[in-house]
């Protein structure tokens, strides 16, 4: 099970979100204490914006994994800190510190180009894949040979849509013949039965503030580790046992 740690959210929507290299390192140490075996994480500029930029992304890298030794860590890639695909892949490039994966939306333009670059830098993809036609684009690429994982991304804020979203995905995935382990993940009050139902298929969730600020009964969680300790509950409920840290995932 993947901590997914803050993603684009401000301080606004919850106190606790987590934007500084500390901050990430803290709610990291929490959630892998909780249960989770790997970290995915938005470094933020010094005004709090999402960056794909070498000395932030570094620095809140290296400061995460001071504080949980042997968990792998991973960045977004999204286009929206770098809407140009070759500027993306710049900056990409320009990395001193590097995660341990980057996921890649493949709804967004220059795609290929971004997967291109992770390779480059020997940087595990997972590929992100919001619909049956992110599907269609990412087969057509045949970068499935070069990814970790295929991230299933069930964005309907409406928990049936939701769970009705990532069945389709994955049918895609199977027509399509690609067999890579699949991650799946929804937003809101949706992420719940999106996990209940994706661990009834024995396939690997992520949960943290970038995807529900609630816990499965719709109450405020206190932070990440909450959120952590109920997918674990979640997890056992299935009779699966949560991948000790620092276990691929």
């Amino acid at each position: 099970m993947k901590a997914c740690l803050n993603g684009g959210r401000r301080r606004g929507e919850h106190e606790a979100v987590p934007l500084t290299p500390q901050e990430l390192a803290r709610d990291a140490r929490g959630a892998v204490a909780a249960g989770a075996a790997a970290l995915h994480v938005h470094p933020r500029d010094p005004g709090g914006a999402e960056t794909l930029d070498a000395a932030a992304c570094g620095t809140a890298i290296t400061t995460i994994r001071e504080a949980c030794p042997g968990t792998p860590v991973g960045v977004s890639t999204g286009a929206w800190m770098a809407p140009e695909p070759r500027v993306r892949a710049g900056l990409i490039e320009a990395w001193a510190v590097l995660p341990d994966f980057a996921s890649v939306n493949f709804s967004e333009t220059g795609a290929a180009d971004v997967c291109a670059s992770l390779i480059r830098r020997g940087i595990g993809i997972e590929a992100g894949l919001w619909s049956v036609e992110d599907v269609r684009v990412f087969a057509g690429t045949g970068l499935a040979a070069w990814c970790l994982r295929v991230l299933v991304e069930a964005l309907p804020p409406d928990p049936k849509d939701a769970v009705a979203a990532a069945a389709a995905i994955d049918a895609a995935l199977d027509d399509a013949e690609i067999w890579l382990p699949r991650l799946h993940h929804g937003e809101g009050l949706a992420t719940w039965a999106v996990l209940d139902a994706a661990l009834g298929l024995a396939r690997d969730v992520r949960v943290g503030f970038e995807d529900t600020l609630v816990l499965p009964d719709g109450r405020s969680a206190r932070d990440n580790a909450e959120l952590v300790e109920a997918a674990v509950r979640l997890v056992r409920q299935h009779g699966h046992r949560p991948a000790a840290s620092g276990t691929p995932t």
